[in-house]
């Protein structure tokens, strides 16, 4: 049976590894990636998606960030009539969660101890900045230039951040295991595997 290829839609950069990861731990393959370069992009053109969704699969990830109360109040809002062919998910507050759902192999990219990780990732208020903290307690000193700002800056992260944020995304991230810890990311694997398998 030939292999389904899903087209995928995402804010930024770093969240398309994890469009792709997702999409093989449910054995498809990613299709066409469309990166938006910001949710306000994303929301703009959800509406063109679905369109194409009436055709063929496509999976888009937004973040929650704190847009709504829930994210199924956010799907409802920004797609109260998805196509059968539409997977629209919500990461709780933000991608950068599902990554910390995965303590272990964080710690270890990261050089921090496993203590260190949050145990509730989809309670985190500001993921992304939890990431940072958790570098700029790294025992590696390139972990933390690449990913910590430097001091005097109004950057949010590092230089170095999203490469960082992808190489641990396509290498050592472990949805199966993360969705364990995160809720969201739980959702998002289900909502995957109704397509069945190719």
């Amino acid at each position: 049976m030939p292999a389904l290829f899903v087209t995928v839609a995402v804010e930024g950069l770093t969240d398309v590894p994890v469009a792709r990861r997702l999409l093989q731990h449910v054995g498809f393959d990613s299709g066409p990636e469309h990166i938006a370069s910001g949710k306000a992009r994303l929301d703009v053109r959800l509406g063109g998606y679905n369109a194409a969704a009436r055709h063929h699969e496509w999976l888009v990830l937004r973040d929650l960030d704190h847009d709504e109360e829930c994210a199924s109040d956010l799907i409802g809002r920004l797609l109260p009539r998805p196509a059968a062919k539409m997977c629209l998910r919500i990461a709780v507050h933000a991608t950068e969660a599902w990554l910390i759902a995965d303590a272990v192999p964080l710690a270890g990219f990261l050089g921090v101890r496993r203590s260190l990780v949050p145990p509730r990732p989809d309670a985190l208020d500001d993921p992304k900045s939890v990431l940072v903290d958790l570098a700029r307690n790294s025992r590696k000193r390139a972990i933390r230039d690449d990913m910590v700002p430097a001091v005097g800056t109004t950057a949010r992260v590092g230089p170095g951040f999203a490469a960082r944020v992808i190489e641990f995304t396509t290498r050592e991230w472990r949805p199966g295991v993360a969705s364990g810890v995160s809720p969201s990311l739980t959702k998002a694997i289900t909502a995957l595997r109704r397509w069945g398998h190719p």
